[in-house]
């Protein structure tokens, strides 16, 4: 895999504020990466480091192989960035803000008017270009907010809270969105978000931030068996019918470590994948399955534990 970010012991001071201590992860192209961290830990700055918008006080860091500091130009012709409350002229309609845009990055006007048709396309928005941006709602400027980053066609997407304030509806198109821009193109993407359950859908690896340092990074799924080794294939099973013995027939399955009824559901912990045959002893006794679902370890739990004990 080919590493489009990089940053090594990436540090940045304020007076006597560490504010980014000693920073170091990659995001491999095509790569969906989620930065998770509360408010202050360092999300933000470590951000306009990547960007070049201002310097780190030690430590690397490389954007499609350039400087930030030192380079800023070759790094912003490569990166889009939408952040939390994206800004445009709100007198302007949604494609005169694009069509500004194409200005700025000195894209050919035959060339732009191909681009924004086919953006407003993408984001659903279309039939609301002409409308002056005061009029759009905050989903609407979300997306108008992709288009604008993406019309220069980077190779970098970094995204700030790019679902806050959305209906369920509105979120899931931007989450579509993003998943099928980096599939189709190859596009990297870091997203700084709080809301997990969208992260944990998305992302190929989190980090997590915390007082300027990253305290842990992979994919959810190991940092789950990380950080809880006792739960290890962990499961929930619901029958129907008279289920006399059943818990103890469940519970004397080779690999079944533990067992909690809950209501007419039974939640087992496991060493290995008993599910095929707990199945199977369900179905032998004559009872009806009514239920037998993986109970994963989510990202909040797992950023909560990460969190607390650092």
């Amino acid at each position: 895999m080919t590493a489009i970010i990089e940053t090594e012991s990436l540090t940045k001071r304020y007076r006597d504020l560490i504010a980014v201590n000693g920073l170091s992860f990659t995001v491999d192209e095509g790569e969906i990466f989620g930065f998770l961290g509360p408010n202050g830990a360092g999300k933000t700055t470590t951000i306009l480091m990547l960007l070049g918008l201002t310097e780190p006080s030690g430590g690397r860091v490389r954007v499609c192989g350039f400087d930030p500091a030192r380079e800023a130009l070759e790094v912003k012709r490569r990166v889009g960035y939408l952040p939390e409350n994206p800004g445009f002229y709100d007198d302007l309609s949604g494609r005169e803000n694009l069509e500004y845009i194409t200005r700025l990055n000195r894209i050919e006007p035959k060339e732009a008017v191909r681009r924004i048709d086919a953006l407003l396309d993408q984001v659903g928005l279309t039939t609301d270009s002409k409308r002056n941006v005061k009029e759009y709602s905050r989903g609407m400027k979300q997306r108008l907010g992709i288009a604008e980053v993406l019309v220069k066609q980077p190779q970098v997407l970094i995204l700030d809270e790019p679902t806050l304030g959305l209906d369920p509806d509105g979120a899931a198109r931007i989450l579509e969105l993003i998943i099928g821009l980096s599939r189709e193109r190859r596009l990297t993407v870091v997203l700084s978000s709080h809301m997990l359950h969208q992260v944990q859908q998305m992302c190929h690896r989190v980090g997590i931030i915390v007082k300027g340092k990253m305290i842990a990074a992979g994919e959810v799924d190991k940092l789950g068996s990380a950080a809880f080794e006792e739960r290890r294939w962990n499961f929930s099973l619901e029958c129907g019918g008279p289920v006399d013995g059943i818990e103890s027939a469940l519970a004397a399955l080779p690999g079944v470590e533990g067992i909690e009824r809950r209501g007419r559901a039974y939640f087992l912990r496991c060493s290995r994948d008993v599910r095929p045959q707990a199945a199977a002893l369900v179905v032998n006794r004559g009872l009806p399955l009514l239920q037998l679902r993986s109970e994963d370890t989510t990202l909040e739990e797992i950023y909560l534990k990460y969190f607390r004990e650092a």
